[in-house]
């Protein structure tokens, strides 16, 4: 099925036509429509058309209403003001484009994106033999988000989770486990929780003999060595530390309630091979440049407190490679190999210096240019209540598997307190999505670059701009559509409106607009910032107009029809920021 255009767009379309009609020597004009507060629509750009052309901007405004003949799309429309054109579409209008809507299944009218391509979302990146924390919260749920919007409108994409899998500190574990072995299990014998256990045993052992002895530290820096010259034997070991921290890392993102594909965890150990010809590479090109034995490049605009160049690292002066170096192959990796168009790295905004550093690099030597574009999406910290980086009470950082359980439990007691025909079982299972998605909105609803606090009572109410909220306007609604039985949702286009439901159906009708635009933007903040309104907005039209007992059967069916499509419109909405509306709460 073809999208559905939107009001707004049908409006903008007429208005311009009577535009280009009455003055054609103004080209294609912009009408500049935006919501009002006196009407659907304001048109305010002919002010501005009015003085280029140094004309009375009333009877500009006159002369396009005289020009515009579309009864079945507007209703009315007046000159206020100084030359401001106030639109009200018709009820049958907005009936009928949510008709169109709702026949398009799951997609709701929303057209997919013009120029569409493959874009690589590097995400969710923990570290190897290490608890993941509240540090990682962010990124991977951004990123979730942004894949499925990205998904649903029509782009590829490929995700990367860029893993901390190599570098000095594996000499010390593998060392250790040489000299100690049998200290970790085989990771087909364990579970997440077993696993990080085991992990974090093995490397406060290692940490502790590591630090005490001065002959073993030896031994483990010739292991990195033979880590990085393939040691059979050395990468055997390592092996056993990936393969067990995949099973607590998917674990946690399993808590998480998203998916992460073995295939798609591809750590820094993946693009060691291509580091020595990307160093080659960027200094044959001239980009880089040796300075005091190491390979680095310049940025004239990028200068430390000193007045001098801050240089990106490619290889050290001891030959060792610095991160520069594997970010750079990878973005290698991802435009050659994998085709992509658009690079999208969704990392902690502290990096937002060596990113920016990198991409530059990158474009230097062509590997990004006019046609494959990077993008840093860099978030902000989780603070706690007192404003400050989110810590327990002995000050340690928060591990994530805490927080996601406590985040449960508290969701529990809320379903738990409004429950009445739910088992425990159910309660519980409603407890993991209500806990988790509140987690997840909480981070959605701020705008990635900003910090925000992390107050979980805040988080599971069921009043204000929380998922409860969303999750319970939903849930309200099909037990609204149970209670109906055999009566069905129905579009009447003939119905006048009342007017909360004219605002509930004008709102509906910007949905594609609005995962269009969050999309295109990286901003999921945006679309839940859409459905917090539309759960207000339903909840007004519930408080305002009785369904089940509204006047005539055709109006039943009408106010049916609208509960409907907010249903599918807060489902569909809330499933492309990975959190789940269960049915009954």
């Amino acid at each position: 099925m073809a999208p559905v255009t939107s009001l707004t767009a049908s409006v903008h379309q007429r208005l311009a036509d009577a535009l280009s009609a009455a003055l054609p020597e103004a080209g294609a004009a912009d009408p500049l429509l935006r919501r009002s507060d006196r009407a659907d629509f304001q048109a305010n750009g002919i002010l501005a058309l009015a003085k280029k052309l140094k004309g009375n901007p009333r009877e500009l405004a006159t002369q396009v209403v005289s020009g515009i003949t579309a009864p079945e799309l507007i209703k009315d429309i007046e000159v206020s003001g100084p030359g401001f054109l106030n639109i009200t579409v018709t009820d049958e209008a907005i009936t009928r484009n949510l008709a169109a809507r709702a026949a398009d299944g799951e997609r709701l009218g929303v057209p997919y994106a013009e120029n569409r391509g493959t874009t690589v979302i590097d995400y969710a990146q923990p570290n190897v033999a290490k608890e993941m924390h509240v540090g990682h919260l962010r990124s991977a749920v951004i990123g979730d988000a942004l894949r499925h919007m990205l998904d649903f409108t029509g782009e590829k994409t490929i995700g990367r989770h860029h893993i901390g899998d190599w570098g000095t500190q594996f000499g010390m574990l593998i060392q250790y486990l040489i000299e100690n072995p049998g200290r970790l299990a085989p990771a087909d014998e364990v579970d997440g929780e077993q696993a990080m256990s085991n992990l974090n045993r093995v490397y406060k052992a290692s940490r502790a003999v590591f630090d005490a002895d001065e002959e073993f530290k030896e031994r483990a820096r010739k292991r990195v060595v033979a880590l990085q010259s393939g040691d059979k034997e050395t990468l055997d070991l390592w092996q056993r530390f990936v393969d067990e921290s995949k099973v607590y890392f998917f674990s946690v993102f399993e808590k998480l309630d998203m998916e992460v594909r073995d295939e798609e965890i591809v750590g820094e150990s993946a693009y060691n091979d291509m580091m020595a010809e990307t160093a080659r590479l960027l200094e044959e090109s001239g980009v880089a440049v040796r300075s005091e034995g190491a390979l680095v490049v310049f940025f004239d605009d990028i200068k430390g407190k000193d007045d001098k160049p801050v240089p990106l690292i490619v290889q050290k002066a001891d030959g060792g490679f610095g991160y520069a170096a594997s970010d750079l192959s990878a973005i290698r990796n991802r435009v050659v190999d994998l085709h992509s168009t658009t690079l999208l790295y969704v990392v902690d905004v502290r990096q937002s210096l060596h990113f920016k550093m990198v991409f530059e690099a990158a474009r230097r030597m062509g590997w990004l240019n006019d046609e494959v574009t990077a993008h840093n999406m860099g978030y902000g910290t989780v603070l706690g209540a007192d404003g400050k980086p989110f810590k327990t009470r002995e000050g340690e950082t928060v591990r994530l598997e805490d927080l996601l359980d406590e985040a449960v439990q508290r969701a529990a007691e809320v379903v738990r307190e409004k429950a009445r025909d739910l088992t425990e079982e159910e309660i519980q299972e409603r407890a993991f999505q209500v806990g988790i998605g509140a987690v997840k909105y909480a981070d959605l609803s701020t705008s990635a670059n900003r910090d925000y606090k992390f107050d979980l009572d805040q988080m599971v109410s069921l009043n204000g701009d929380t998922s409860v909220y969303l999750q319970y306007a939903y849930a309200r609604i099909q037990s609204i559509l149970r209670k109906a039985g055999e009566v069905r949702p129905a579009a009447h286009p003939e119905l006048a409106l009342d007017a909360a439901e004219r605002a509930l159906g004008l709102h509906l009708d910007a949905f594609g607009a609005t995962v269009t635009e969050a999309a295109g933007e990286y901003a999921p903040h945006k679309l839940a910032a859409y459905l917090y309104q539309l759960a207000s907005l339903y909840t007004s039209f519930y408080d305002k107009c009785p369904v089940l007992k509204a006047d005539t059967p055709a109006q039943v069916e009408n106010r049916l029809f609208l509960c409907d499509i907010t249903a599918r419109t807060l489902h569909q909405g809330m499933a492309l920021l990975g959190i789940r509306t269960p049915e009954r709460l």
